[in-house]
């Protein structure tokens, strides 16, 4: 990734998610949305397009991909910086740690509605986790005089470590809190 990380010493210790990481090597994260119109092709799309994507939302660099490349590039660099391991690594293990395993539906008989714990499938737990932490960054940069760049990868950091201090790592805990509450 970027000419700099190997995705061949990634290991991914879920074995749930190994098939939906998208650990396919790639220069730059910009596939174009060739998988698109295919079922189930979005499994192969590269972890870090995802990012990309996810931090393409509305606001400051909202439906800016050379932004936001830069962003995760330079975040990636003051990850190997801080941990000296290889981010891509450091953010897999981030995204097992901050993919949620059951959620809340609602089922409605008679007009009266409850709320049933469901499992997620691999797929949406990705989609899910990757969305937490490009959320806690962009709520941290709020009003911050820190960049996004390093606060995205002091958010991917603290969710490889599991730490309760990350936006994404309290955001799975919140959702499976309330799923096994709806038992």
């Amino acid at each position: 990734m970027f000419g700099r990380w190997s995705f061949e010493d990634v290991e991914v210790l879920d074995p749930g998610l190994r098939r939906y990481l998208g650990l396919r090597s790639t220069f730059l994260p910009r596939t174009g949305g060739r998988q698109e119109h295919q079922p189930f092709r979005k499994a192969e799309l590269p972890v870090v397009e995802k990012l990309v994507n996810q931090l393409m939302r509305p606001g400051l660099q909202g439906g800016m991909k050379t932004k936001a490349v830069s962003i995760v590039r330079n975040a990636f660099e003051i990850i190997h910086l801080r941990t000296s391991k290889n981010p891509m690594q450091v953010l897999v293990r981030a995204i097992e740690n901050t993919a949620p395993a059951e959620d809340v539906t609602r089922v409605a008989y008679g007009g009266i509605v409850y709320h049933r714990s469901v499992d997620i499938s691999p797929m949406r737990r990705v989609d899910l986790a990757i969305r937490f932490i490009a959320e806690g960054a962009r709520r941290a940069a709020k009003g911050s005089p820190a960049t996004i760049d390093e606060l995205l990868a002091e958010e991917i950091i603290l969710a490889a470590e599991k730490d309760s201090k990350s936006y994404a790592v309290s955001k799975k805990e919140e959702m499976e809190r309330i799923a096994l509450a709806s038992r």
